[in-house]
């Protein structure tokens, strides 16, 4: 499944939808939404936002070289590939914090709804797959 994903300048420059002191049904939003892939920024807090992700099959490889980022799921079931091979799976209700600086993919099974926290205008750098989730030679097409 390939999506247009944004670029690391758009990723870090899109601006919360709504300002403080507004209610933000969860449901709401991600029910009026339609497409395969959506990930927005929601609220501002302190330095902080919070955005909201729903979107089916794999997002690419990346790190955020100075923000941790916050995953919790809303609904569905979201895999979170980390370089060295780990793989944490997550269901409704459940986080993790993927620390600064760690390469890192996350991969929905079906259609996953998952918020984030994560620093404002964080920094996103793309990257090749680590070692251990390279495809072999005889896996990749000519």
């Amino acid at each position: 499944m390939s999506f247009d994903y944004p670029t690391a300048d758009e990723y870090s420059s899109e601006k919360a939808r709504y300002p403080a002191l507004t209610v933000v049904d969860l449901r709401a939003v991600q029910a009026s939404i339609s497409s395969a892939y959506s990930n927005q920024v929601l609220l501002n807090v302190n330095g902080d936002c919070l955005r909201l992700s729903i979107f089916e099959g794999e997002y690419r490889w990346h790190y955020h070289p100075d923000t941790d980022e916050l995953f919790l799921v809303v609904a569905g079931e979201l895999q979170i590939e980390l370089e060295g091979g780990a793989r944490v799976t997550l269901t409704e209700s459940q986080s993790m914090v993927v620390p600064a600086g760690t390469i890192h993919r996350t991969r929905a099974v079906g259609r996953t709804v998952n918020v984030t926290c994560e620093k404002q205008a964080a920094q996103t750098v793309f990257t090749e797959p680590p070692e251990p989730f390279r495809p072999s030679p005889q896996d990749r097409s000519v």
